[in-house]
């Protein structure tokens, strides 16, 4: 996500290891790779992206409440993203599916709302 404009540059569908963030960093477009990247302590971030570049902080810096705020979002209209709910999948395909539309449609459509 650009903080600046919070719009969502890339995004993957995966579990939480370093398989799925070097998927995620390889879809950053080019332009976004040179910026200061802040996460949080998620071991496969250190792993992937540089160290130079990247910022770990926790959740009472502040510094990550755009992107813990995208995720309730997408919680909150994708109810795919929730656990043991009736419209949760095993297949990552699927979420993929479901996942683009509704990020194309918030960097177009809600972004201007927000910005």
């Amino acid at each position: 996500m650009n903080r600046e404009t919070r719009e969502i540059v890339a995004s993957a569908c995966g579990d939480r290891t370093e398989n799925t963030c070097r998927m995620l960093w390889d879809r950053v477009p080019s332009a976004y790779k040179e910026a200061i990247v802040f996460s949080d302590y998620w071991s496969a971030y250190r792993a992937v992206i540089p160290s130079e570049q990247q910022r770990p902080v926790g959740k009472e810096t502040g510094e990550a409440v755009h992107i813990e705020r995208w995720n309730n979002t997408l919680r909150k209209h994708l109810a795919r993203f929730l656990r043991k709910t009736l419209s949760f999948s095993k297949y990552v395909k699927i979420h993929e599916i479901f996942l683009k539309p509704f990020i194309h449609r918030y960097n177009i459509e809600l972004l201007p709302i927000v910005g």
